[in-house]
C-alpha cells in the first residue's frame, strides 16, 4: 500500500494547501469555474482578493430582513467610527500620562484599620 502511494501518474503535479491559499489568494484562478473557485476558497479557507467586489442579495430577502440587516450595518458603522475615534485619542493623548494603578495593600493602613475597628 506504501508503494502506491509514493508512485505518481506521470503529468501529476501535488500542491499543498498553503500553496493553493497563495494562488487563490492573487486573484481569480482561471483554471476554475467560479463554483469550483468558491468551493476551493471554503475548503481551503482563503478570503477573496481584495479586488473582488461583494455580491448583493438584497433582493431576495424580505423587507423584515432588509430592515434588520440595514439596522445591523449602521450598528457596525457606528462601533468602527467610535473605534476610530479612541484610537485618534489614544495617538494625541499626552506622553507624560501615567495610567492609574490598583492600590496596594499596606501593613501601616492594615493596623490603623484595625485599631480603629477596636475602638468603641
Amino acid at each position: 500500500m506504501d508503494e502506491k502511494r509514493k508512485t505518481r501518474k506521470p503529468g501529476a503535479t501535488v500542491v499543498s494547501e498553503a500553496a493553493a491559499q497563495a494562488v487563490l489568494r492573487r486573484g481569480v484562478a482561471r483554471e476554475l469555474t467560479p463554483e469550483e473557485e468558491k468551493v476551493m476558497r471554503l475548503r481551503l479557507g482563503a478570503s477573496p482578493p481584495a479586488s473582488t467586489t461583494l455580491d448583493w442579495v438584497e433582493e431576495e430577502l424580505s423587507e423584515e430582513l432588509q430592515i434588520e440587516l440595514q439596522a445591523m450595518q449602521i450598528e457596525a458603522w457606528m462601533k468602527w467610527k467610535a473605534h476610530l475615534a479612541t484610537q485618534r485619542a489614544q495617538k494625541h493623548a499626552p506622553v507624560h500620562a501615567v495610567p492609574a494603578t490598583a492600590p496596594r495593600p499596606s501593613r501601616v493602613k492594615e493596623k490603623i484599620i484595625r485599631a480603629l475597628r477596636r475602638k468603641p
